[in-house]
């Protein structure tokens, strides 16, 4: 597993600028969900519960998990890139910072009212550190790696690892309620919305990548990816994941980037 290089051009600045924005937001909106007490992300309630086993705080437990999931990129051939790195240590960091200020909310109006806060500043952190094109953090390259490996669908490989890792953190007591549900569904839409809004250079990051020409045969598919020359992809240090064909028959389908294959589909 080698790091991918750093990419450089005008607007490098900029996006260097997104990227730690976007990931110290992600961190502080996870901590507003924490404080809200009405149910976290899918990760989320997985770290907390192993917060509440272990005695770390939050932060870093999200930080040693970051790190055992970019362990996992070895066997299944995944590139890290700066991004991917960065997010390891950064959102645990922010996360702690943030509880640490932020003093616990009572009433159910007030925590409703931080709940969704800590959503819409998720749906903001997600748009500005995927639209800076460093690469996917630990838990989505996961994702997207597995599915590239096994063949299986985006939504399928999602689906499981958020199941699995939900039941584990609530068997070790973190915290599942109408705020994971809340989420759940709210969060593909404002990543969209966002990813689009914050991208660089006019272009947003689910649109570039590379092209592919797919031939289905049966049941499988043989892929032949092309470059483009956008130079997206070298920026995030990853392939392009296809996405299923549409039932008319037609067996062309398009490429998606792993940056459009971490939205909810």
């Amino acid at each position: 597993m080698s790091i991918a290089a750093v990419p450089r051009g005008a607007h490098l600045t900029r996006r260097l600028i997104q990227l730690y924005v976007g990931l110290a937001l992600y961190g502080a909106s996870s901590a507003l969900l924490v404080r809200a007490g009405l149910g976290l992300e899918p990760w989320g309630v997985l770290h907390q519960g192993l917060a509440e086993r272990t005695g770390l705080s939050i932060g870093v437990v999200a930080i040693i998990v970051g790190a055992a999931v970019l362990l996992l990129w070895i066997p299944i051939r995944q590139r890290p890139g700066l991004g991917t790195v960065s997010n390891v240590f950064a959102i645990g960091i922010a996360m702690d910072g943030t509880l640490a200020l932020v003093p616990d909310v009572h009433g159910l109006t007030a925590r409703i009212a931080v709940m969704i806060a800590g959503i819409l500043v998720n749906g903001v952190a997600t748009g500005l550190y995927i639209a800076a094109r460093f690469g996917p953090g630990p838990r989505d390259g996961l994702m997207t790696g597995l599915h590239l490996r096994t063949g299986r669908s985006i939504r399928l490989v999602r689906t499981l690892i958020e199941v699995a890792v939900v039941a584990t953190g609530f068997a070790l007591g973190g915290s599942l309620g109408a705020g994971t549900v809340v989420y759940a569904l709210a969060i593909g839409p404002l990543a969209q919305f966002f990813l689009r809004f914050f991208a660089v250079g006019g272009k947003p990051a689910t649109e570039a990548g590379t092209d592919a020409e797919v031939t289905e045969t049966g049941a499988d598919a043989e892929v032949r990816e092309t470059r483009t020359g956008t130079g997206a992809e070298d920026a995030a240090g990853e392939s392009a994941a296809v996405a299923p064909a549409p039932d008319n028959g037609d067996t062309t389908v398009t490429a998606r980037t792993p940056e459009q294959a971490i939205l909810p589909q």
